[in-house]
């Protein structure tokens, strides 16, 4: 069985944002479904594979691979800001940096002023003041931690008021419940023990 066309329409949707609940309204399901229809169609068999399909084509079509994304990480993680000065403090220029101090840096700025003195000639020399930022090291560093596992998971404690235990209400529901659950292990008890 063929995708229909509002589930293909779907699946070219989503690889824009991997947003479902956008994708679904884009490809023309109802606003108030949208959350559901995504969830749905991300379930479905035939729109999944579908979906790994067109992002290993793109994958291929760009070069983008895991590996390369990692590469990157590494590079902005690693990146040293010295290979872009002169040891006298003086700014390399761009053009002579290598690729990963290239990468690292998400903007140079140039300032330029006139000093009050003047030079033997009697111009007014310019000095040049250069601002440069990098792309943040920390949170390329925490997605690589994160994708070598060296986070342990995070636990959340949960706690009542001022820190105090919770406060567990029975509802006639849970009480029910509880008491079919203790029946039922009742039940599979005898049954192991006869």
């Amino acid at each position: 069985m063929a995708l229909t066309d509002k589930q293909a329409r779907f699946i070219e949707e989503y690889l824009v944002d991997l947003n479902a609940t956008q994708a679904a309204i884009r490809a023309g399901y109802s606003e108030k479904t949208a959350n559901e229809q995504g969830s749905r169609l991300l379930a479905n068999v035939k729109v999944s594979d579908a979906i790994a399909e067109a992002q290993k084509e793109r994958s291929e079509r760009t070069q983008i691979t895991q590996d390369r994304v990692l590469l990157e990480l590494a590079r902005l993680s690693f990146s040293d800001l010295r290979k872009c000065l002169t040891p006298s403090g003086h700014l390399v220029d761009p053009q002579d940096w290598d690729d990963d101090t290239a990468a690292a840096i998400s903007s140079l700025e140039v300032v330029t002023n006139r000093t009050s003195e003047k030079d033997a000639d009697g111009k007014t020399p310019v000095e040049y003041t250069h601002k440069i930022k990098t792309w943040d090291k920390n949170a390329a560093l925490e997605k690589l931690s994160k994708h070598l596992g060296l986070y342990a998971p995070e636990k959340k404690e949960i706690s009542g008021p001022d820190g105090g235990p919770l406060e567990v209400v029975e509802t006639p529901a849970s009480v029910r419940l509880n008491a079919m659950l203790d029946k039922l292990s009742s039940v599979s008890g005898d049954a192991e023990s006869g």
